[in-house]
C-alpha cells in the first residue's frame, strides 16, 4: 500500500469546510477535499453514510500552519 504525505485535518459540514479551506488556501495551503456521498452518487452508488460531510486533507508538511487556522474557526463556531 503507498503511504501519503497528506494527513486529515478536518471532518465536517460543505459550509464549514468551504471557509476553512479558503482561510487555507490565503496562507497558501493547498488543501485536498474529500466527499465520499457525493463521489458515490457520482459512481451510481447512492449516498454515504453522512451525507453532506467532508474531509480535509492537508501535506504533513503543512500541518504546523493549517492546525491553527482550524482550531480557530472550529473555536468561533461553537461561541
Amino acid at each position: 500500500m503507498m503511504e501519503s504525505n497528506y494527513i486529515k485535518i478536518f471532518t465536517g459540514s460543505f459550509i464549514i469546510v468551504q471557509h476553512i479551506t479558503d482561510n487555507l488556501k490565503e496562507i497558501g495551503i493547498n488543501s485536498i477535499v474529500k466527499d465520499d456521498t457525493e463521489s458515490a452518487r457520482l459512481g451510481g452508488y447512492g449516498g454515504g453514510i453522512v451525507p453532506g460531510f467532508q474531509e480535509i486533507f492537508v501535506n504533513k508538511d503543512e500541518l504546523d500552519k493549517a492546525i491553527p487556522i482550524v482550531e480557530e474557526i472550529v473555536a468561533n463556531i461553537k461561541d
